[in-house]
Order: C-alpha cells, then sequence, then structure tokens
C-alpha cells in the first residue's frame, strides 16, 4: 500500500517546481554552499505497479471464469489469487466505456455518449474530451508513474485521426501515455493491422502465412516494454493499459485454436444457454434464485434455425471461442513475464471480460464480412454465400462476426446484448481483481455494484494520491466514480455506488439501490432503417434486483408508483451528466453535415502526393454514392509501369487505380462479395502522363452503381460498369494509400507485399460534382494539377 505521510501537495498537476530558498554563496567551495539533490519525480512510496486488461465485446457468460464455455485459464489464475466482481458495469458500447474508463467520469460527462464516427455537436455526444477532466494516465504520469497503452484506442475525434493531428486526444498526445502501440478505431484486421507507435504508421513486415497476428504482437510489444521500464527505473512503478482488439470483430483466429472447439457447440445458443446459467450458479458468479431470463422473439429459436446453415453458426461460435481462448493465452503470456520479473506480489491488476455486453451486431445469421450490415448490404451474404466460405471464417480472408443468438448465450443469464444499456445484457461485464500486496482474500467474490468510472479512483487511492484540483492550469471537475478499495478486503461492506445512469442510443435504465427501471429502444443488429417510436411512448420496465438478480421479473404494472419515481431520477441524473437532448437517429450522425461535427477535407476536391498513406475514410474526400474521379500524374519506368497508384479500403470493400501488366486498371471490391474492373486497352507508355479514373454514379439513392471510364492523357482507353457500391464505410482502420495498398488489399490482382508502384507519382487529384468533369483534360497533366490545387 501507499505511503500516506507523502509530503508533497499533489492536487496541483505538473508538480510545480520548488523555488530556490536559503543562503545563496558566490563561490560553490564556499563551506556554506549548499544545495538540495536532484529529486526525481516518482509517486507516493508504496504505490503499486498498475495492468488494466479491458477486452472486447465480451459477455458476462462468455469466459469460463465466469461459467461460459470459452476456456479462459489465466482468468481463472487471477481470479483464484484475487477477486471477481459480479455486478460491475460498462456503458454498453466501447468508445463510451473506454473514455469513462480512462477519466472516471459518465461518457456523457466527457463527450462519449457514441462512438466517435457519430459525434455531434451535443456536448454529451461530440467525443471531445474536455480539458476539465484530465485522463488517468495524465494524472499518473504527472505523479511519477511510466506509462504505455497497447491495442485499441476508439477515442478519438474522427476529424483528428490523421498524420496531420492535432494529436490532443491521441494516446501520447493528450491520453497521457507515455508510450502506444495499437491502432485508432473500432476494430482491426488481425491479420493485417493498420498500427501506429506513438503517432507514427508502421507497417507490419511478417504475413499471417508467417505467424503474424496482432494479438501476439501486441503482447510482444507489452512484454518488451515493462522490462525495458524495469532493467533501467526499477523504481518507478508503471501503468499499463492492456486492450485487445480481441474480441471484437473481425473474429481473426488461427485455425488451430478454433478446431479446439469442434463439436462443443453443436447443441445451439439456447441449449448453450442453460448448460452456461448451470455452471454459473455452480461457480456461485450468480445466485442459487437467479432465473435465466426468456429469449426474446426477436432473436430466432436455435431449432428455427435451417439444418443446411447449422454448420456454419456452429462454426461462427468455435471461431469466437477459440478467439477468447486465444487472447486470455497472450494475457498469459504477460502475466508470466510480471511473475519472471517479480513483479505480481505489488501489481494491482483488473481483468474486465468485456466494454459491453457480447455483440449482436452480426445479423441474425452472422456474416463473413460484418462491413456488409454496416452498410445496409447485409442481405448479399446470402446462406449460400456463408456456407460455401465455411473453412475461411476466422482466417485473413474473411471479416467475420457471429449470428445474434450466439451473442445473446455469451450475455446468460441476462436480456438483450452489445448497445442495450437499459438490460444487464448489455452493460455486466465479469471482472477480476488482482493485487497480493492490497487484496487479503484469494478466490473470493464481491457482489457490491460498480461501474467502469469506479476504476480511476480505485487505482488513484491505491497509490496514495489525490484526484487532483487543477491540470496545466485548467480547474478539474470531480471524478464522478467511487473508488472500490473499501470493498477488497470487506466481503459484506455496505455498496457505496449506489444510484447510476445508463443510455445508449435511446437505451435508458437508472440504476439505485437495488431497483432498477429500464426501457429498450432500439434493436442491435438493425443498423439501418429501424423505426422507432417516440422516447415518451416507450415502454419501461420496473426489476427488484435485490431479489432478482437476472431482470427476470417485470413489476411495472405491480408498483408504478415505485418506477414513476425512477423515471424520474432517471432524468435527473441524466439532466446532471449531460445524457440531454436524447438522439437515436444514429443514421444522421454518421453524417458529419447533419451531425455538426467537423471534417478535415472541405469542398470538392483534394491533392494528394506520392508517399502519403494511412489516410483515414474521414481523413479522404468522401466520394460514395455520388460521381467522382481520380486524375494522377505519374511517370512511367521504361519497363512499363506496374503497382498501386492510390487506393482505399481492404479486401473486405474498396477500390483501387493500379496497374497491371503495364495497363492502367481499376477494382471496385463490393465489400468483398464481388469485384468489378475496368482496364486500358493498350498499355501505359513509359514517361510522364495522366492516368484518370471517372466514375459516372447511376443515381436514385445510395449504394447504386455506376460506369468506370479510364484515360490516359485524355484519352479514353478503357471502360467497366460496377454493378453496386458501399453507400457508407469500406474499412473501420485500412485507410487511403499513394503509391501501395498497405493491409488488406483491395484487388485479387496483387498480395499484401510488393504492390507498390514502380515509377514516381507526382500528385493525386480526387474530385466530386462538377470538378469531378474531365474539363481538364485539354490541358497538360502538370497544369491540371496547377488548376486543381488553386480550387482547394
Amino acid at each position: 500500500m501507499s505511503d500516506s505521510t507523502d509530503k508533497i501537495n499533489r492536487s496541483v498537476l505538473p508538480i510545480p517546481t520548488r523555488p530556490r530558498t536559503g543562503l545563496i554563496t558566490y563561490d560553490a567551495k564556499d563551506p556554506e554552499s549548499k544545495y538540495p539533490v536532484i529529486e526525481q519525480l516518482r509517486p507516493p512510496k508504496g504505490a503499486p505497479n498498475v495492468l488494466v486488461i479491458l477486452i472486447d465485446d465480451a459477455g458476462f457468460g462468455s469466459s469460463s471464469a465466469f461459467g461460459g464455455p470459452c476456456q479462459t485459464p489465466n482468468a481463472e489464475r487471477l481470479a483464484a489469487g484475487g477477486l471477481k466482481y459480479n455486478r460491475f458495469h460498462t456503458t454498453a458500447l466501447c468508445s463510451p466505456t473506454r473514455q469513462a474508463l480512462l477519466t472516471g467520469r459518465n461518457h456523457h460527462s466527457v463527450g462519449m455518449g457514441g462512438i466517435t464516427e457519430i459525434a455531434s455537436g451535443s456536448p454529451g455526444y461530440c467525443s471531445v474530451l474536455p480539458n476539465t477532466a484530465a485522463p488517468l494516465a495524465k494524472t499518473l504520469k504527472l505523479n511519477g508513474y511510466a506509462t504505455a497503452q497497447f491495442g485499441k484506442c476508439h477515442e478519438v475525434p474522427v476529424w483528428e485521426t490523421s498524420p496531420a493531428g492535432p494529436f490532443n486526444a491521441w494516446p501520447t498526445g493528450g491520453g497521457g501515455f507515455e508510450y502506444f502501440y495499437g491502432f485508432i478505431g473500432g476494430e482491426a484486421h488481425q491479420w493485417y493491422p493498420s498500427l501506429y507507435e506513438g503517432t507514427t504508421p508502421i507497417e507490419v513486415h511478417k504475413t499471417p502465412e508467417e505467424g503474424y497476428h496482432f494479438m501476439a504482437d501486441m503482447t510482444d510489444k507489452a512484454i518488451a516494454w515493462v522490462g525495458q521500464q524495469k532493467a533501467l527505473i526499477p523504481d518507478k512503478p508503471f501503468f499499463m493499459y492492456f486492450a485487445p482488439g480481441a474480441t471484437h470483430a473481425p473474429h481473426h483466429v488461427p485455425k488451430e485454436w478454433a478446431d479446439k472447439y469442434k463439436g462443443k457447440f453443436d447443441q445451439g445458443w439456447d441449449k448453450l444457454r442453460e448448460e452456461t446459467f448451470a455452471r454459473q450458479k455452480k461457480l456461485g458468479v450468480i445466485p442459487a434464485n437467479c432465473q435465466l431470463t426468456p429469449r426474446h422473439e426477436q432473436i430466432p429459436a436455435w431449432d428455427e434455425m435451417p439444418e443446411e446453415m447449422k454448420p456454419v453458426l456452429r462454426r461462427q461460435m468455435e471461431v469466437y471461442a477459440g478467439f477468447l481462448e486465444y487472447a486470455d493465452h497472450h494475457v498469459g503470456r504477460l502475466l508470466d513475464s510480471l511473475d519472471q520479473m517479480k513483479l505480481m506480489d505489488d501489481t494491482l491488476i483488473y481483468y474486465i471480460i468485456g466494454d459491453n455486453g457480447a455483440s449482436a451486431e452480426g445479423t441474425l445469421i452472422g456474416c463473413y464480412n460484418e462491413m456488409a450490415n454496416f452498410n445496409g448490404l447485409a442481405a448479399l451474404e446470402t446462406p449460400q454465400f456463408l456456407m460455401e466460405r465455411l473453412d475461411k471464417l476466422g482466417g485473413p480472408d474473411s471479416y467475420n462476426h457471429y449470428a445474434v443468438g450466439w451473442a445473446h448465450a455469451m450475455n446468460t443469464p441476462y436480456q438483450w446484448t452489445k448497445q442495450v444499456a437499459s438490460h444487464w445484457g448489455g452493460t455486466r461485464n465479469g471482472t477480476i481483481v488482482h493485487w497480493p500486496n492490497g487484496i487479503a482474500g484469494k478466490g473470493e467474490i464481491r457482489s457490491q455494484f460498480h461501474h467502469v468510472i469506479d476504476v480511476a479512483p480505485t487505482i488513484l487511492e491505491a497509490a496514495g494520491l489525490p484526484q487532483p484540483q487543477a491540470v496545466d492550469g485548467v480547474a478539474q471537475m470531480p471524478i464522478e466514480g467511487v473508488s472500490m478499495l473499501y470493498s477488497f478486503n470487506e466481503a459484506k461492506a455496505a455498496e457505496r455506488h449506489e444510484t447510476q445512469y445508463f443510455e445508449m442510443f435511446g437505451n435508458r435504465g437508472i440504476y439505485h439501490k437495488g431497483w432498477t427501471a429500464v426501457t429498450r429502444h432500439k434493436t442491435p443488429w438493425l443498423l439501418h432503417g429501424e423505426t422507432v417510436p417516440p422516447f415518451d411512448d416507450d415502454v419501461w420496465e420496473l426489476y427488484d434486483t435485490s431479489k432478482d438478480w437476472s431482470q427476470a421479473n417485470n413489476l411495472a404494472k405491480q408498483m408504478p408508483e415505485k418506477l414513476h419515481q425512477l423515471q424520474r431520477l432517471w432524468l435527473i441524473e441524466a439532466t446532471r451528466y449531460n445524457v440531454l437532448p436524447l438522439d437515436d437517429n444514429v443514421a444522421a450522425r454518421f453524417d458529419s453535415d447533419l451531425a455538426g461535427r467537423p471534417v478535415l477535407i472541405k469542398g470538392k476536391s483534394q491533392i494528394l502526393f506520392g508517399g502519403m498513406g494511412r489516410l483515414s475514410e474521414n481523413s479522404v474526400l468522401n466520394m460514395k454514392n455520388k460521381s467522382h474521379s481520380v486524375t494522377a500524374e505519374i511517370v512511367v519506368p521504361d519497363g512499363g509501369a506496374e503497382g498501386v497508384i492510390i487506393s482505399q479500403g481492404a479486401n473486405i470493400g474498396g477500390w483501387s487505380l493500379y496497374a497491371k501488366g503495364g495497363k492502367l486498371k481499376y477494382c471496385y471490391n463490393l465489400i468483398g462479395v464481388q469485384h468489378f474492373f475496368a482496364e486500358s486497352a493498350d498499355a501505359i507508355p513509359p514517361g510522364s502522363h495522366q492516368v484518370r479514373m471517372e466514375f459516372a454514379y447511376a443515381g436514385g439513392g445510395p449504394a447504386k452503381g455506376g460506369t468506370v471510364s479510364l484515360f490516359i492523357d485524355s484519352k479514353k482507353v478503357g471502360e467497366g460498369a460496377v454493378g453496386a457500391t458501399a453507400p457508407s464505410v469500406f474499412s473501420a482502420d485500412d485507410g487511403c494509400d499513394i503509391g501501395c495498398d498497405t493491409g488488406a488489399p483491395v484487388s485479387p490482382d496483387y498480395g499484401p507485399r510488393g504492390n507498390q508502384f514502380n515509377g514516381v507519382i507526382k500528385g493525386v487529384q480526387l474530385a466530386i460534382g462538377e470538378d469531378a468533369e474531365h474539363a481538364d483534360h485539354h490541358v497538360s497533366p502538370e497544369e491540371a494539377l496547377r488548376v486543381a490545387m488553386a480550387r482547394q
């Protein structure tokens, strides 16, 4: 435990430098010359190392530590030496949970009422962290901790995700982490991730065939970092935030790990819920009188699913289970390294199994490429399409997600899933705390109600650090969480987090002293086109969770006054924490013009230059659902042109303009289901040339097709048809590259390595609307680019 006698005033950060006092002599050789030794900044004596492990999209009933079917021996190992919290809650969605975790404030208080991609001008939903809520890592760093983050960062406003910054919201910018290795965004291709070290994009020089997987890679980096810290500054405690992309879709895992579960889910999701429920009671993570909530009618029964679909459905779950066990295996490697350095006893570890409940975003039958559902094109992935790709699930060619029924089973015994903040299925996540020097009990369960905002104040209290009153000269808002430290050594201590609101996409809930009032407003797998009622028409439910652990018995009709009391309390809390006004128009919030958030690229054209890359979709002119053009000035070597001129997206969807066999070629990849091509009749001659692709959009609404025309020096040289297009998004992390295609390749014509353009790219212009018309064809390539630059 930390030293409570620390005399440094740590309420104002950075800690002000102490002024010089005492006698000042002229000559250092004077016997009266005295000055203090240089002090190194350290936290109070006894402050522990801290490791926070946050798994992605795993429900309460997924991990074997909480009765689930996915084997997590390292979670069980920590639990055997520490505590299981079985009433720990998240926000029901990733970005909000992460911002709440890292600040100790409610997600709307820190502007993260949804994911960053749907930020609006409303203060609770703007995705901008206020400077009055300094993140935990920054507080710890300014008190002398070494800090590092590995894995997922989904808290950067989308207009700040480009290489141009600003980097205030990046982990190593204003986030307080001295080192970062991971990805910026909601998810990553685990076989071909787009990675950053600090704010610098890096390339992975190993293929899946050579054994690369991001989970193993980030663990290697984490082990190396902590080893270096303790080798060079052993007296300085560390704070490590270890946040894998696992088990968020895509469910990518080496085949042998998925194969470990062959046949283990043949019984289907309904029977699996019953089996998990029985194990949970046996483990004691739910009480003996807990009831298994019924499956909602919106979720199909296993017996209703077509028999011919069941093999692919079973494989979806096998892959997911293998993915979670694989992630836990690498967590174990990190724990082993701490063991070998004899650091485990003095390290406070949180192992939070899910930043929300299991995800139901994979449709009722699952998907081979989850981007299909995010684009409203899930119907393209027919049952036959999925069955033909059964053996590829989890591999580098897939971008897979499991069916809703499996997600529901992973949240046993609770109702609903990720996104649904009203019910425990969306927000209750099994959590393990391990700290031998601070926790006397081993293998015990704690059932006090807690929320993810409680982690930050717990760590500060364990380290003997005050919540800062001012950081960088800015007065700080109070931390809204409650420290969990009181419960570490008192199993029966009265809970101190007595009231907590919940809200996500209009799904709302309130917890107060055991009672919950909740209402589900939206369906989590209907990402497009759902008709939702007015908020005042939502039907509220009432549960006494001091007697009804799983929210199984709705008391709303029997106790209308109690329900009304809690509804009013929800409104008070919502007003207090920036939840209002409620906004359920998610589709409109994806449109920056309607949402009122900044955009990086303004106008109808954009110039890019050779060597630029790793540009997120929010860093590039949006050419979806409209006519557009791509014009490049290139120099072709004598041997002929080869390689990618410009690409956007990945093997799961995107487009690319490139040279193949000397000819100019264009590929439109429709969410990995279809590829449409256009190719020039002849090769591009050596020397300087302007190459151009024009896309004439068919119109009539989003996602329509069009005609592609190719030009070399104003002369039309090829044409092709595109049957349909992705209206919303190509990839969550694989962006736009000039002169190559990093990550998973857009076109099957080239692989993930060696696709660099072999000539020179002087510049590329993207244009939409009237700027996309080929009125400049009569001028030289250099002049065309100058005209385009002048229009910016």
